[in-house]
């Protein structure tokens, strides 16, 4: 049964932050924070961590972050911890991700799972204005329910949208909505875990017989290329399987490990 996000929020408490953090010049030159959105940089000034001291996200609630990385520059950018979605009281929760990258800078935009609880809505979008000869990892990784209270989603509103740009042109755009689970075997039916990982540099349709050797045998992935566009999808039971099937594609194009918090 679909999960009904039409009534209006009543006088409950909601969340509201907003974000941005701009490097450029190899210094930091804007570092924004209002609300329960903060950053912080705790290892080196190239490595941001995006933490929500609201402890999660419920209907209501209003989130928005803008990352800029100037000419040459290179930014990590993740979260502290997974990201609840919490049941809904009344309307849906909104995130807005905006990643704009000049020329010859790389965004590694690598956030770390977020969770979807049973009643929750959550509508998310991820923009990105890049120059032509810019870099950007992105992966985003969904987890539908919590597996260790044996949770199964049966309601729930899911959209999510991205929109990724290279100079004037439209080079990706999808958008998914699932209110409820689907049930059809070409969909997500049986699956507790999702992601979506997307390389978008110049000559990056080179790297695919590369990045389907680095996916692990077993894992059900597949990665497919357009100029300067490679995607690979993730399906899995868990969000350990899906981690396990997700990282060594991430640490082949980072050349190195996801950030560290993915760890801890």
């Amino acid at each position: 049964m679909a999960l009904d996000i039409s009534s209006s929020v009543q006088a409950l408490p909601r969340s509201h932050g907003a974000a941005q953090l701009s490097r450029a010049e190899g210094r930091l030159r804007r570092l924004h924070q209002q609300g329960c959105l903060k950053i912080l940089m705790p290892r080196n000034r190239c490595e941001a961590v995006v933490v929500n001291t609201a402890g999660g996200i419920t209907g209501g609630d209003r989130l928005a972050l803008g990352v800029h990385a100037g000419r040459g520059e290179s930014l990590t950018v993740t979260t502290q911890a997974a990201e609840r979605v919490y049941r809904s009281a009344g309307g849906a929760g909104q995130v807005s991700n905006l990643l704009t990258l000049d020329e010859g800078a790389r965004i590694d935009w690598l956030p770390q799972e977020t969770i979807l609880f049973e009643g929750s809505a959550l509508e998310r979008r991820l923009t990105v204005e890049m120059a032509p000869g810019a870099t950007l990892l992105a992966a985003e990784s969904v987890v539908f329910g919590r597996a260790a209270h044996g949770e199964t989603l049966r309601r729930f509103h899911l959209r999510d949208h991205w929109r990724i740009r290279r100079g004037d042109r439209l080079i990706h755009a999808e958008a998914m909505r699932l209110d409820g689970m689907p049930t059809g075997p070409a969909t997500l039916a049986g699956v507790r875990a999702a992601a979506t990982m997307i390389l978008a540099a110049p000559g990056a349709e080179h790297g695919l017989d590369a990045a389907r050797a680095a996916i692990p045998q077993g894992a059900e992935a597949g990665v497919s290329a357009l100029p300067g566009l490679l995607v690979a999808r993730f399906l899995a039971p868990s969000a350990q399987a899906l981690r396990a099937a997700l990282v060594p594609l991430i640490a082949h194009f980072r050349a190195g490990p996801p950030p560290r918090v993915w760890q801890l």
